[in-house]
């Protein structure tokens, strides 16, 4: 019963021990807990929590934060054994920790530290733009539009792409890893965004392919900064532009953990400063892949 009784008041506790309103009624009987400390018990009990406070995606929430304790990616990776094995108290006071993250409306993606992306596992932090589904959608659409057009770029050398509003990433890094002999230079004008980009490159091992220079292209002239470099096969970029008037409607995980100033860039602004400065930069060859979502 020293096991049962620890795990009771580690779910009932706040974080220094004092009892939240979040947690107090999880917990009705002595045979609930046995159910609850589970994996599968657990799952169930925070999906119902995240559904009454109008948490989206509930069931995910829950089974990406107890497989993340659990050191698995998903719940369904687990090993079976471990659905119905009791937590330690330490585990089930992580899986607290990390859930009130979430009631607070953080992203998964924030909460873990790191997303999978096309098979690449990426450090996510705030407030750099977590890569969405479309952005997958459109890195395989470059893969397939660079095999038909491959006869057009040096034969023994690969791609010399360029990324735009690079963020984590993602893109850039994707790309790399599926094309082996291309080369990226990629430029965010956020800091936190460089210093992201440059710690996954590291992280993959694929630093020595990539040059990432922080720049906003916006500017009068900042395609200068890059002709050193150039001139670059495809130009690729997938940025958050969002018009002001609909930033209010954006969603808690949005406003909460992503700058205004990352946020409030006027689509036209920086589509004509590709149309009216990037042709510089880009050769006769050269192939834009824009994803405006």
């Amino acid at each position: 019963m020293a096991l049962w009784g620890q795990s009771l008041w580690v779910l009932l506790s706040g974080p220094r021990g004092k009892r939240g309103a979040i947690w107090s009624w999880a917990l009705s009987s002595c045979s609930s807990l046995i159910g609850l400390v589970s994996a599968t018990g657990l799952v169930s009990h925070w999906t119902e929590v995240f559904k009454k406070r109008g948490i989206p995606e509930a069931r995910e929430s829950s089974e990406y934060i107890v497989a993340h304790v659990l050191g698995s990616k998903t719940f369904q990776s687990l090993k079976p054994v471990l659905w119905t094995q009791p937590l330690t108290p330490k585990q089930l006071q992580y899986i607290q920790e990390l859930c009130s993250r979430r009631l607070q409306r953080m992203p998964v993606q924030y909460i873990l530290g790191e997303w999978d992306f096309r098979g690449l596992s990426l450090k996510m932090v705030p407030p750099v733009f977590i890569p969405r589904p479309e952005t997958e959608e459109l890195v395989e659409w470059v893969l397939e539009e660079v095999a038909q057009r491959s006869y057009a770029v040096g034969a023994q050398d690969g791609p010399l792409i360029l990324d735009v509003g690079c963020g984590s990433g993602a893109i850039a890094l994707s790309l790399l890893s599926q094309l082996p002999k291309s080369q990226v230079i990629a430029v965010d004008k956020e800091e936190a965004a460089i210093s992201l980009t440059h710690e996954n490159a590291q992280r993959l091992q694929l630093q020595d392919r990539i040059r990432i220079i922080p720049l906003d292209v916006t500017l009068e002239g900042s395609w200068a900064h890059l002709l050193p470099w150039g001139p670059v096969d495809w130009m690729v970029s997938n940025p958050p532009y969002i018009f002001h008037k609909d930033m209010e409607q954006l969603a808690p995980e949005i406003l909460r953990y992503i700058q205004p100033c990352l946020m409030g860039v006027l689509v036209h602004k920086r589509q004509e400063a590709m149309k009216t400065q990037w042709p510089w930069m880009v050769g006769r060859r050269a192939w834009t892949s824009l994803l405006i979502s």
